[in-house]
Order: structure tokens, then sequence, then C-alpha cells
């Protein structure tokens, strides 16, 4: 398992090298604030990196949630629709937004590791 962040603070958990489990970073919902609504993308629905997959709602502001690898919805969490919180208590595990069947593997080469990502973070 291998776990990878984009510049737009979503994290990216590849079992393998066809699905991915989609979710927003620590450093992400610590900006947002409470997190009291998500609009999750259809399962079936297919998205280019870079395409806007769902908006995060929270008491200070909206955030749009970007694809970080093209592919397919396979699966949303609906915990996390019913119970929104879970971006903030467990952004990591339980509060991941979406499964995704990839279309282009390689784009995870594209990713940053913790380490770089902890340090885009600090300077972001």
């Amino acid at each position: 398992m291998s776990i990878q962040f984009s510049k737009d603070h979503e994290w990216v958990n590849s079992a393998d090298a066809n699905a991915a489990v989609v979710g927003i970073t620590v450093h992400a919902q610590d900006a947002l604030g409470d997190v009291v609504f998500v609009d999750l993308p259809a399962v079936g629905a297919t998205f280019a990196q870079g395409d806007v997959a769902g908006v995060v709602e929270s008491v200070k502001a909206a955030a749009d949630v970007y694809m970080p690898v093209s592919g397919e919805v396979v699966e949303v969490n609906e915990a996390l629709r019913d119970d929104p919180s879970l971006a903030n208590s467990d952004p990591m595990n339980a509060g991941w937004f979406f499964k995704v069947k990839l279309s282009a593997p390689a784009e995870l080469d594209a990713l940053m590791d913790e380490a770089a990502y902890n340090a885009f973070a600090a300077s972001a």
C-alpha cells in the first residue's frame, strides 16, 4: 500500500495498480475547520486528473475536491455522507471520500510522498 499526495491536498492510497482510495489530507481539513457537508461524486462517474470530483463545506468555507488521478468512481463513502465530521476526526482512514478504478496508473508517479507533501504543505 502506498499513500501519495496531490498539490490540491488530496491523498491517494493505491492498494494496487488498478484501484485507489481518495480523501482529503489532515492539512486540508485543518484549513477548512469543522466539515458540515460533503458532495460526493456518483458511482460510475469518470474524471480526468485535476477535474473537480466533489465539494467539501465547512463552517468557514467550501472547497472543491479535485481528482488526483484519472479514473472511474467505483464506490463512495456513505458513512461520510451521513457523518461529514469523519473528514475532521479521521481524514486518512474512516473519512475517505471515494474509491476509483485507475485509468492511467502512471499518474500516481507524479504525486508526492509523505515527506514531500509535508514540506509542500508547510510552505503553503
